[in-house]
């Protein structure tokens, strides 16, 4: 197999597709994206394979509506198209207002494991633009003015949520941007153009959010098990083995990601 479906993100390769097409990979093509750069190999297959195994997607693959939602979280979605609309935008409305968004989001979460300034951002976005991907603008109606996005990694028949973000002032207050928000992408993608899911990536291996139980508990969204293989360069393998044993006390968010990832994959 090929290993050009893969792509080195924050010196990890990863692949560069929708996670049922994910194969298994082999000790001999691992070394060869390894060869190429990179610190380790995150390789999932087996995608939601029936058995429950310690990592996994959270997706959704049923749409009913507001129907299947409960009272509490349709009243949210209704106060959120109150205020807000919700409507693709291009790529340069989308970096025209996007970074300040941005990094209000990242200051509220509650680890910062990553640095994540404009140079950083746009190198992302650039890669966006290299791909299938969708922008959503959150709008507010009383100014017109955008207050939030989503980007959406599209594959044609299923798509992934990427980055989020909406300004602080709206978090609170009865707005609910992000239910609205998420119930018209659920929509637009499982309904009208009937992908057979959506996913909201992994397991979180920093716990910086509290997103994927967010969506599993008002949206309905469900884990989708898989299969987690690592493989490390040469002196990244001794260091993991050296510092496994210190996971739960590791002081560096970074290296402790690592470590959490490496006892999921165990």
């Amino acid at each position: 197999m090929s290993t050009s479906g893969y792509f080195k993100y924050r010196n990890a390769w990863r692949f560069n597709g929708p996670p049922h097409k994910e194969p298994k990979l082999q000790e001999n093509e691992c070394k060869a994206l390894l060869e190429q750069g990179g610190l380790l190999v995150r390789n999932t297959y087996d995608f939601d394979c029936p058995e429950p195994t310690p990592f996994w997607y959270v997706v959704k693959d049923r749409y009913g509506g507001l129907e299947e939602l409960s009272p509490r979280v349709r009243n949210k979605i209704r106060h959120a198209f109150r205020f807000f609309e919700y409507r693709k935008v291009t790529y340069e409305e989308l970096t025209e207002r996007v970074f300040p968004i941005l990094e209000e989001t990242f200051a509220h979460y509650k680890i910062h494991d990553r640095n994540m300034d404009r140079e950083v951002f746009s190198k992302y976005l650039e890669q966006c633009r290299q791909k299938r991907f969708d922008y959503w603008g959150i709008f507010a109606k009383d100014t017109g003015r955008m207050v939030g996005f989503c980007t959406v990694n599209d594959w044609g028949d299923c798509c992934e949520y990427q980055y989020t973000g909406v300004e602080s002032r709206y978090l609170k207050g009865g707005y609910y941007p992000y239910y609205g928000l998420y119930h018209h992408l659920n929509g637009h993608y499982l309904e009208t153009l009937g992908y057979r899911y959506v996913d909201d990536g992994t397991r979180s291996i920093t716990e910086h959010s509290q997103i994927h139980e967010y969506l599993i508990g008002n949206f309905k969204f469900r884990k989708a098990y898989c299969r987690l293989e690592i493989r490390y360069n040469w002196w990244m393998k001794c260091a993991v083995k050296v510092l496994y044993p210190f996971r739960k006390i590791m002081p560096i968010p970074q290296v402790r990601a690592i470590l959490n990832m490496e006892s999921m994959a165990r």
